[in-house]
């Protein structure tokens, strides 16, 4: 495409005619056919390098370049001849934006300035014209402006925008001297005066970007080009830098003394890996697209060449590397700005706290500008204690640390020797950072973007930036554990009493806080390995706490809940609380009043910090309930959890709440329910089945729709005549609806009426509007009348989202006799999708299963279905039984997930 080849070829290949529409479409024709044999070259090479797109950017704008020189060539030589051309009808081509960089991803736009000396002539717009016609005819995304030099300098001081296309230009085709002419106009007449305003405003738009996109690096699914970490972050980097500086590549800028050669390099191995992940991006979908969504992250990763490891993806490598990358532009970032605001160029933020008066600072640290800074060098290397002195002076005092000072750091990283992760001092100043100041997130994040938290402790290292590939955890696991601690130091500092009040009243009471926070900071460290992350978690323990100056007792606390830091979130969310064997089990693990009061913390901790959204009334209630139960268990011995004598409590409470009934209505109502229904429901329930029972017809359906505030969802009740398959045409129903089931139970009464309820949300997972009840109601009764079929209707309802389809989650199904003293629990951990609980219940109905309750916990695309069962004579399911079903529900997730994919 190299224009002394394109344009002799392209003039050989014209005809005669003097037709303009012949010669535009002939041209067309001859670039189009050019491009095609140059584009999939462009693809080869990048593909022998995927990793690296530089070279593959550069041809991509050399291929554009070509294609607008010869555009040019045959509007002026052609269409448009002019033997000879007035002063003012000179007429340059420039590239503008990205394209001006001659940086260029495969569906970029082609930005243009059509330069002109003066005001356009007549004949300069014909030939501008021309040249966009042919453009458009290639389907080049073209954005144009046309406009003399004067006109340049006006608009660029009034248009940010515009004066940052212009701070990019590059003569392209035409007039180079007009070029040049705008180029030093605009350099001595605008850009020399208006620095500071310019940097402002520059950083002013990218705070904006940055807010758009999420306001943080670690989103789950990172715009590459406008994201925090990304490449826009870069070129502000370097708009500025050129704005100031006047400089024509990054490279130069080391020379100024603004970066390093080791800082420029990480600035260069970012940009070039974010542009690869941005060309595959584009290459992928047929079009600019810079969002790597789930589908397209798994896409890239596998033509990055990253391959699945044991206990990793390839995906969760590739994202773990493009974290990493992200990570280390903020710190270029952070290093370019400090050193323009030294040079007074940049106005200094108010953070600097010039009216109050500052702490001393521990020598050799000393106040530079508000920010902590070493005064002398050697001094703070001759004792590598300073390497995490600094942090803590930094909290103490209230300080931000100088990027000068992060640079020696992060330059002396393999001071943290043995001999230091084994100093006492080293070990009270890391422990006083996570309890003495409150805000010990401040100081982990700054040690962990650094890199020194992973050169303390080494075991940290292989979860910084690790992404787990669902859409659960909105976090890497470094920054996920960062959350939680950050939660606890919420919790430590009264921010959060009316939220968790349970956890507020235990930290007030006191627990150990060394133990917490320190099983808090390891309890992930053993994940992306194939071991199971608690066990490895709890082992990796041993070796770091008794570092960080625990005891022994308080090692094997922090080991303990590290192991069991998921068995309090599981025991709530997968199994039935009203079972006293559930409870009895759970505290028979826990042992002691102590360690439930941690493990409470942790898992509330934990899963408020796994992300948005996450936390919510349901869970908070589920673990409450937990709490108090296992609470009262070790206080008072195991016989308070007596099923007879919480039967008379609610049947006692009942009676209360329905004090103005006739006595007789009231007998039958008492007497009617066996055990697990009184344990199982609370009195509010309780009343509305006993509204809908009273008198309740052979053939009649009664459903009552409330919101409950408790489970962050509407309650749906339903009392109707027993049958065989009740809980599945049921979850049908709901399901037909687009109801997410996160709760169920159903019940029989001795005289043969099933009393069912789901606990629902909608596609937002928030309980329904009031206003959406009356068609909810409406949808659900057709449904159980027979009017609509469930299982035809989900046919085309029951589909996976693109984006969601290559998330895996094996399907286990485990049977479980010993959880429950009268019922099998039948767990199925599996991907989730609308119609699952319906073919999950249907096969059990099939097999003559009766389901007491259902128990749902949703983990993003992951869902695990919890099922108290019965056989036909009321007895556990046996091996045999339970093999034959195992068979029968796997058939149905298979069946099911063949539908939605095809759907």
């Amino acid at each position: 495409m190299s224009p002394d080849r394109l344009i002799p070829a392209l003039d050989a290949a014209l005809s005669e005619t003097r037709d303009e529409r012949t010669l535009r479409t002939e041209t067309v024709a001859f670039l189009a056919a050019a491009r095609e044999e140059a584009t999939p070259w462009i693809e080869a090479d990048f593909a022998g390098h995927p990793r690296s797109a530089r070279e593959t950017v550069l041809h991509y704008a050399q291929m554009t370049d070509g294609i607008v020189r010869a555009a040019l060539h045959v509007a002026t030589g052609r269409l448009h001849p002019h033997p000879r051309p007035s002063d003012a009808e000179r007429l340059s081509v420039l590239a503008v934006g990205g394209y001006g960089r001659a940086e260029m991803a495969p569906s970029s736009d082609v930005d243009l300035l059509f330069l002109t000396p003066w005001k356009i002539t007549p004949w300069a717009e014909s030939v501008i014209e021309s040249m966009l016609y042919m453009l458009w005819d290639l389907k080049l995304k073209v954005g144009h402006a046309s406009r003399s030099i004067d006109e340049c300098l006006h608009l660029g001081r009034e248009d940010v925008t515009i004066r940052t296309a212009l701070l990019e230009l590059r003569h392209v085709a035409g007039d180079e001297g007009l070029a040049v002419q705008l180029t030093e106009t605009l350099r001595n007449d605008l850009f020399r005066s208006t620095g500071p305003e310019f940097i402002e405003a520059k950083l002013a738009e990218r705070a904006e970007r940055h807010k758009r996109q999420g306001g943080q690096r670690y989103v789950l699914e990172p715009n590459v080009k406008e994201g925090k970490g990304g490449l826009r972050d870069l070129q502000t980097l370097y708009w500025i830098a050129k704005y100031i500086h006047g400089v024509h590549k990054a490279a130069e800028l080391v020379p100024l003394g603004v970066f390093t050669a080791e800082e420029y390099q990480h600035f260069r191995d970012a940009e070039d890996f974010l542009w690869a992940v941005r060309c595959h991006l584009h290459l992928i979908a047929g079009r600019a697209s810079d969002q790597l969504t789930f589908d397209m992250q798994v896409e890239v990763a596998r033509r990055m060449g990253y391959a699945d490891t044991a206990g990793r993806r390839g995906v969760e490598v590739f994202m773990q590397t493009y974290f990493r990358h992200a990570t280390m532009v903020g710190e270029v970032t952070r290093i370019f700005l400090t050193k323009l605001e030294a040079q007074h160029v940049r106005v200094p933020p108010i953070y600097k706290r010039l009216f109050r008066r500052r702490k001393p600072l521990i020598a050799p640290l000393i106040d530079d500008n508000g920010r902590v800074n070493i005064g002398d060098r050697a001094a703070f290397l001759a004792d590598p204690l300073n390497l995490l002195r600094i942090f803590e002076e930094a909290l103490r005092t209230g300080m931000l640390i100088h990027p000068d000072a992060m640079r020696v750091i992060s330059a002396h990283l393999d001071l943290f020797d043995d001999k230091l992760r084994e100093n006492r001092e080293a070990s009270r100043i890391f422990l006083d950072l996570l309890l003495k100041h409150g805000n010990p997130e401040r100081s982990l994040r700054r040690m962990n973007e650094l890199g020194v938290l992973s050169a303390f402790i080494p075991e940290f290292e292989p979860i910084v930036a690790m992404m787990q590939f669902n859409m659960y955890h909105s976090y890497t696991v470094d920054e996920h554990t960062i959350q939680v601690i950050s939660t606890l130091a919420q919790i430590e500092r009264g921010e959060l009493v009316e939220e968790l009040p349970l956890s507020s009243h235990i930290l007030k009471e006191g627990i150990n806080r060394r133990v917490m926070y320190v099983a808090l900071l390891l309890h992930d460290i053993g994940k992306g390995r194939p071991e199971d992350h608690s066990i490895l978690g709890a082992q990796i323990s041993r070796k770091v706490a008794p570092r960080l100056g625990l005891n022994a007792e308080e090692c094997e606390t922090v080991e303990w809940l590290i192991r069991h830091h998921l068995l309090m979130s599981d025991v709530a969310q997968k199994r039935d609380l009203s079972d006293p064997r559930t409870i009895r089990d759970f505290a028979k693990m826990v042992k002691s009043k102590r360690r439930l009061e941690l493990l409470t913390v942790l898992t509330v901790c934990d899963i408020r910090g796994v992300g948005p959204g996450v936390w919510n009334n349901w869970k908070a209630t589920l673990l409450r309930r937990l709490y108090s139960e296992t609470a009262r268990a070790l206080e008072h011995g195991m016989e308070a959890l007596n099923r007879e004598q919480r039967s008379s409590e609610a049947k006692r409470a009942l009676r209360e709440a329905l004090s103005g009934w006739d006595a007789k209505d009231l007998r039958t109502e008492l007497g009617r329910h066996y055990d697990p229904y009184w344990q199982g429901l609370s009195t509010e329930t309780q009343v509305i089945f006993a509204e809908l029972l009273r008198d309740l017809g052979d053939d009649e359906i009664r459903i009552d729709l409330h919101p409950d505030p408790d489970h962050d969802a509407t309650r749906a009740a339903f009392a109707l005549a027993d049958h065989p398959g009740i809980f599945s045409r049921l979850a049908g129903a709901l399901a037909l609806v687009g109801a997410n089931v996160v709760d169920a139970r159903t019940y029989t009464s001795k005289d043969g009426y099933a009393t069912a309820v789901f606990w629902v949300q909608d596609a937002e997972g928030h309980p329904y509007e009031a206003s959406r009840l009356p068609r909810l109601r409406k949808m659900i009764d057709r449904t159980l009348k027979g009017e609509v079929v469930a299982r035809d209707a989900l046919k085309d309802r029951d589909k996976v989202k693109k984006r969601e389809r290559e998330f895996r989650f094996p399907t286990h199904i485990t049977f479980d006799n010993e959880g429950s003293d009268i019922y099998t629990i039948v767990e199925v951990d599996t991907r989730d999708r609308p119609g699952l609980l319906y073919d999950l219940t249907r096969a059990l109905a099939s097999s003559n299963i009766y389901i007491a309750s259902a128990v749902i916990a949703t983990y993003g695309a992951q869902v695990v279905d919890s099922f108290y069962v019965k056989d036909t004579f009321g007895l556990k399911l046996s091996k045999t039984k339970q093999e034959a079903l195992d068979k029968k529900l796997r058939e149905a997730i298979a069946r099911g997930a063949e539908r939605a994919a095809t759907a």
